[in-house]
């Protein structure tokens, strides 16, 4: 490898890491990564300071175009749109599961889509990746000031849809793991008891496979799962795994992935589920896990 290559992957899992988390959408992350590096390529390294700032603020600029050109193409997209979950190395210290799992789960990616593509950027560049605001300013071309404002809102936004306490991973592993446990034997009230009254289903099909945009209640949820063992019986298989940092519900029908589902719990109940069935976007997943 030339130097220049051996600086680039280097960097590499940092400038994925900001670009999946800008997109939401591996295969795009992966584009502008490599768009990055042919930037990086034919650029005059003698004149480049600080390589790793210069690559975050090429690869940021270029997600930046990337989510604006998607935000469109999303608001064409059949039902609600959902990041597309990965399959990721697992931190190896207790403070890195924890921060992983906060900034990378699809529950955090999935309300990261109400800010605006500068906002993103200056969110996660100043809160996830430690930048300060000389070089966020640098980046998107804008005052500090302004760019302090735009984190600012951003924090307020989020806050909006976050959970109102922290939960730990255990919590949320065991309540999964009672819950895959009533699905798989049937169990309706052992499902509703799990589900909070108030509990809420997002789906995305991507009009490739059915899916409820919303439904709102622990008594239908818990029924729609019941009714989704009695149909399938012994081909439906539940599945507790890491995905995106955080514990995942797999759902597998005749063997086949059919869905990730990503819950959000109150320490008590699950109160949300986002379930990703458009195969584009569980085809990785399915793939590795194969």
């Amino acid at each position: 490898m030339t130097d220049s290559l051996l600086l680039f992957e280097r960097h590499r899992p940092r400038l994925f890491a900001l670009a999946y988390r800008m997109l939401g959408a591996v295969a795009e992350a992966e584009d502008v990564v490599q768009e990055a590096w042919l930037r990086w390529h034919g650029a005059d390294h003698a004149l480049v300071e600080n390589a790793e700032a210069w690559l975050v603020t090429a690869t940021t600029r270029l997600s930046i175009d990337r989510l604006r050109a998607a935000k469109l193409e999303r608001a064409q997209y059949t039902g609600v749109w959902l990041p597309e979950p990965m399959l990721m190395a697992a931190p190896s210290t207790p403070e890195q599961i924890h921060e992983f799992a906060d900034d990378v789960s699809v529950a955090f990616l999935f309300m990261l889509e109400r800010l605006s593509p500068d906002a993103r950027a200056a969110f996660l560049m100043h809160d996830v990746f430690d930048a300060d605001y000389e070089d966020i300013a640098d980046t998107l071309g804008k005052t500090q000031a302004a760019c302090r404002q735009l984190v600012r809102r951003a924090r307020l936004q989020l806050r909006q849809g976050a959970p109102r306490e922290a939960v730990s991973r255990a919590t949320l592993r065991r309540l999964l793991l009672a819950f895959a446990d009533a699905m798989q034997r049937s169990d309706f009230h052992g499902l509703h008891a799990l589900l909070s009254d108030d509990a809420e289903l997002i789906g995305d099909g991507g009009g490739k496979a059915t899916a409820f945009a919303r439904l709102v209640g622990g008594k239908r949820l818990a029924q729609l799962f019941y009714a989704g063992k009695r149909r399938f019986g012994d081909g439906l298989r539940a599945e507790v795994v890491e995905i995106n940092g955080q514990w995942t519900l797999l759902r597998y029908i005749d063997g086949q992935l059919e869905s990730v589902q990503s819950y959000e719990t109150d320490g008590q109940r699950l109160t949300r589920v986002l379930v990703q069935r458009n195969p584009d976007k569980l085809a990785r997943i399915a793939a590795a896990l194969a």
